[in-house]
């Protein structure tokens, strides 16, 4: 599947070739999770609706929930102003976190 040439052209990949992608919940403005894409998982997440992601320990796609159920609807895909990052709003089936928390920013907090 091919990413639209207009869109291919604004994204500043890293050397990898992937950019950083942020669900965050619809109805609640949670931030859930960031994960990894390249130009075919959004590609794909543009297409379907459902978030798509690039696993670089698996070196390969993965469909958010494809295999928990924990599934991630796509409302919204909005690119940042660096085009290094994409925002997915999303409303979230189950936990989001592989930990089986709602959001994987659940983590002691920093400041």
């Amino acid at each position: 599947m091919a990413l639209d040439p207009e869109i291919a052209a604004r994204l500043k990949r890293n050397d990898a070739g992937l950019i950083a992608a942020v669900a965050q919940e619809r109805g609640t403005g949670d931030v859930l999770m960031v994960a990894w894409m390249d130009d075919e998982a959004l590609a794909r997440t543009l297409a379907t609706r459902t978030a798509t992601y690039y696993s670089r320990s698996r070196q390969q796609y993965w469909v958010k929930g494809e295999t928990s159920g924990h599934t991630q609807h796509v409302h919204e895909v909005r690119l940042d102003c660096d085009g290094d990052t994409v925002l997915l709003v999303v409303d979230q089936v189950g936990p989001a976190c592989h930990t089986g928390t709602h959001t994987c920013f659940t983590a002691d907090r920093l400041l």
